[in-house]
């Protein structure tokens, strides 16, 4: 398992200055919230005191009963914009998972690789889930080069496919330089490199990135990956039956209270 992720990055970027890093006010519940979600990912990344890395992150802790362990304002966090060119599945689907990550992050690598494929074929394929991807780069300029790129890659519909290719085994050892990032896109099948080049350095590229990051810090994430899935905070590259169950739960209660697109749950 690679180092457990939980360094912040201290790049001089306004974005990454103590102003970007206030908890968000979405109230009392939320500052719990963020709370839980800090001891999470310390829980689910902290090293093993016997080995110096934990071979493998625990179980998240996911409650037999769907609301607890849930806040609503958290789940409010969920975009549902049918045009974001950085989520996948339905925009009305009853369940929400968001993901905060850093493509130098290798827990992150691992639950792209392993987790999230499985997660497509058997929610998002038939309407249960939505992903909605957060860049939350904290590992400094690198991190947030390769935030900007998949977001410029994103703007030409190929995001998924850079995400994909970030994400191969072995992918973040060769670093995101330019150079590195013009491979990736060309492998990713963006069609027209030169924008794609001018877009990673834009404005439109730092802020979009600079609001997923201040999102990410407002709500106490503390290391990466972290995710809310409709308001349930789970943090590290947890095993897929940790999804499942929170995935199904959330499905359950969508379906019960009648909102979203619940008639499509799986089981």
């Amino acid at each position: 398992m690679p180092t457990p992720h939980r360094t912040r990055s201290t790049s001089s970027s306004p974005r990454s200055s103590s102003s970007a890093r206030k908890p968000l006010m979405y109230g009392a519940v939320v500052v719990i919230a963020a709370g839980l979600l800090g001891f999470v990912s310390y829980r689910a990344t902290a090293p093993d005191s016997g080995s110096g890395a934990s071979a493998s992150a625990p179980a998240a802790e996911v409650s037999t009963d769907p609301a607890e362990g849930v806040y609503p304002e958290l789940a409010k966090l969920a975009r549902r914009d049918a045009g974001d060119k950085l989520a996948q599945g339905r925009a009305d689907a009853p369940v929400v998972l968001i993901e905060y990550a850093d493509f130098k992050c290798g827990y992150c690598g691992k639950f792209a690789r392993d987790t999230e494929p499985e997660l497509v074929k058997k929610y998002v394929d038939n309407g249960t889930l939505r992903i909605e991807w957060r860049n939350f780069p904290i590992f400094g300029e690198e991190s947030e080069a390769a935030a900007r790129a998949a977001w410029a890659a994103g703007q030409q519909d190929r995001f998924w496919q850079f995400h994909q290719a970030a994400y191969a085994e072995g992918a973040k050892e060769k670093g995101f330089g330019k150079d590195r990032l013009k491979a990736l896109a060309q492998q990713a099948g963006v069609k027209d490199i030169d924008r794609f080049m001018t877009d990673l350095d834009g404005a439109a590229a730092r802020a979009a990135v600079g609001k997923d990051q201040e999102q990410g810090y407002g709500i106490g994430a503390t290391s990466t990956p972290s995710f809310l899935i409709n308001g349930r905070p789970i943090a590290g590259a947890q095993p897929m039956e940790a999804f499942t169950q929170a995935i199904e739960e959330a499905a359950e209660q969508a379906k019960s209270a009648g909102t979203g697109n619940a008639g499509n749950s799986a089981k």
